[in-house]
């Protein structure tokens, strides 16, 4: 391998390029995807004779059309070095911690996600980045993330030794992460049901399981969690608890009753003047769905609320939900676009309450949505990227929890008898789906027509299954290319 040097670069580039004259593997810690990008960039430039043109071009091509992100990765590969974060395609990450496991690759310049789960064969983590933008500003991360990167070094399957190596800007910086980070202790872990959200789930759960029955029983249940534990004021914490359980029966999840009233047949002297609960079928139901009870609220009003409904209106709903956070910010320079969006869309947008209370996460929420009605409109990977900066991983991990959100209103509508908007929720999930327009829909069901083929075929008039039937195989093939208009055929003789 043949490395140029230069007389000048950076130290992160100095210890990755030491890196592979050892012949030895690294992971370099960056705190955004902006910066892996561009850090595996400025390390690649300085490597040549490195041939992994197959991979390279297996990795560009994992999308339909390659987006300039695609472009940019595969130009890296080529040399042995990767970027990983969470906007690649899952089986980009998965090509590249493969050829990583493998040794093809020598470098992944990456965000702190792959810290977690991952056993890879790195005798170097370099942590480039100890601070993060927070609300705060920038801020150390916590001793527990850096423990979570540096142990990524020198795994005992792969080496029987590693080096976590932190970039210093400064002496002082340097004794500030000897302090923090080498002599620090890691911070208390904290239980999950302090978050409101995590805490409304998991109490609703309990009732609708019929794991408790009673205020009783349900605080003699939180009494032995980790969460009172560290609480430990019970008198707060039962104030928390019943606070939840009225939220819970304001929206009518739950039915409270009292154990003595007249229409208990029998109670116990242990359950004398007590509250007993009971899951309503709605409560149960948003259980089964795992949703917060607070979305599952917001999404009940809204598909109650009578404004007519369009495709943007369902986004907007799903997108205004602590489920679908982050959402996208809103940037200066675009947020006249997304006012005059929200201007476009106000007759139809269900629920505008946080528009007087939180502006800016109100403008996000719309930003969200309408990604997410130009992906259905056919917008490739590419224009998404430029117009809202929203990578393929990220695509994809969007509308899975959109069409999550989506089922969860089909689901909530059943029960609420809204049978009117069954049909078109059926039509945006199918939609968000296969990124297309209702137009094709008939076309993207069958197996191996993606939006691409589908929009090929429309053009030629093909629209439907009929249209599939009647058209002679040389022409399909023309088409779609040989090996699909065979399959095609094939499917529509075998259904």
């Amino acid at each position: 391998m043949k490395i140029d040097m230069p007389f000048e670069h950076s130290e992160t580039v100095d210890l990755a390029l030491d890196t592979i004259k050892k012949d030895k593997q690294a992971l370099i810690f960056v705190n955004t995807k902006n910066s892996a990008e561009k850090q595996a960039e400025d390390i690649s430039k300085q490597i040549k004779n490195i041939d992994l043109e197959e991979l390279s071009y297996e990795i560009l091509n994992v999308l339909p059309t390659p987006t300039k992100q695609c472009k940019r990765l595969a130009d890296c590969i080529k040399r042995g070095i990767a970027f990983h974060h969470s906007g690649l395609n899952s089986k980009q990450r998965e090509l590249i911690e493969d050829n990583f496991r493998t040794g093809a690759i020598k470098i992944i310049c990456c965000t702190p996600t792959l810290a977690a789960g991952l056993d890879l064969p790195a005798f170097r983590a370099i942590i480039k980045d100890l601070k993060r933008f927070t609300s705060r500003g920038m801020q150390f991360i916590p001793v527990l993330e850096y423990l979570q990167m540096a142990g990524r070094a020198g795994r005992p399957k792969f080496d029987s030794v590693g080096e976590a190596i932190c970039i210093a800007k400064s002496d002082s910086n340097n004794e500030e992460i000897y302090e923090k980070y080498i002599m620090g202790e890691p911070e208390d872990i904290y239980s999950k049901l302090a978050a409101e959200p995590v805490l409304r789930t998991y109490v609703l759960s309990l009732i609708a399981s019929e794991l408790v029955g009673s205020k009783k029983e349900l605080m003699e249940f939180f009494e032995k969690t980790f969460f009172a534990h560290q609480y430990e004021d019970m008198a707060q914490l039962n104030s928390l608890v019943m606070r939840v359980v009225g939220m819970l029966k304001d929206w009518e999840f739950i039915s409270v009753e009292s154990a003595d009233s007249e229409t208990s047949d029998f109670t116990s002297a242990d359950f004398f003047g007590e509250e007993t609960y009971k899951a309503t079928l709605l409560g149960k139901r948003i259980s089964e769905l795992y949703l917060d009870p607070y979305t599952a609220s917001k999404l009940i009003d809204g598909l109650k609320n009578n404004k007519d409904k369009v495709e943007f209106s369902y986004l907007h709903l799903i997108s205004n939900t602590l489920e679908m956070r982050p959402l996208l910010s809103v940037t200066k320079a675009e947020s006249e676009d997304i006012e005059e969006k929200l201007e476009l869309s106000r007759e139809y947008i269900l629920d505008d309450e946080d528009f007087f209370e939180d502006y800016y996460t109100f403008m996000s929420s719309i930003k969200t949505a309408f990604f997410l009605e130009e992906w259905i409109n056919e917008k490739d990977e590419d224009f998404l990227l430029t117009k809202f900066k929203v990578r393929p991983g990220e695509i994809k991990y969007k509308t899975n929890i959109a069409d999550w959100l989506l089922y969860s209103c089909h689901e909530l509508a059943k029960l609420l008898m809204l049978k009117e908007q069954l049909s078109s929720i059926v039509k945006v999930r199918l939609r968000l789906q296969y990124g297309v327009k209702e137009e094709l829909l008939p076309l993207v069901k069958i197996k191996g027509i993606g939006k691409v083929r589908a929009r090929k075929l429309f053009n030629n008039n093909i629209k439907d299954v009929r249209g599939l039937k009647k058209v002679d195989i040389s022409s399909l093939k023309r088409i779609v290319g040989e090996k699909m208009g065979v399959n095609i055929k094939k499917q529509l003789l075998m259904g």
